[in-house]
């Protein structure tokens, strides 16, 4: 495959840090992409994803699908060669973690009634 065809790709974490630039195939999944992520991620870093799912990969403002190419992804850049892409990552974790973490929360709070009468 030549090297023209691949595509570089580059990923802005949250706190402006970058993982990459890597070179992948236009035939390359979202999917894909996630699992480098995780796997590339920096081990000094407060918020770390536990897997990919709990990635989100934004490009041209659009939260990009697992099921889309890397091809499809950049089709606004068509026209720019030989340039490096920026995909901004957002950690999000799971939903069903979010709900149990927010019952515990919500589990040591009584209703009491705080009534003075003068």
């Amino acid at each position: 495959m030549p090297d023209e065809d691949l595509v570089e790709l580059k990923f802005r974490l949250y706190d402006g840090t970058d993982i990459g630039p890597f070179q992948y195939s236009p035939a390359s999944t979202v999917a894909m992409l996630k699992e480098r992520v995780v796997a590339e991620w920096p081990k000094d870093k407060k918020i770390a994803p536990k897997a990919a799912n709990d990635v989100k990969l934004i490009n041209a403002g659009k939260i990009l699908e697992n099921s889309k190419t890397v091809g499809q992804c950049r089709t606004p850049f068509g026209e720019l060669s030989n340039t490096v892409i920026t995909m901004h990552v957002v950690v999000q974790p799971t939903l069903a973690k979010a709900k149990s973490e927010k019952k515990v929360d919500e589990a040591p709070r009584k209703t009491m009634c705080r009534c003075s009468i003068l």
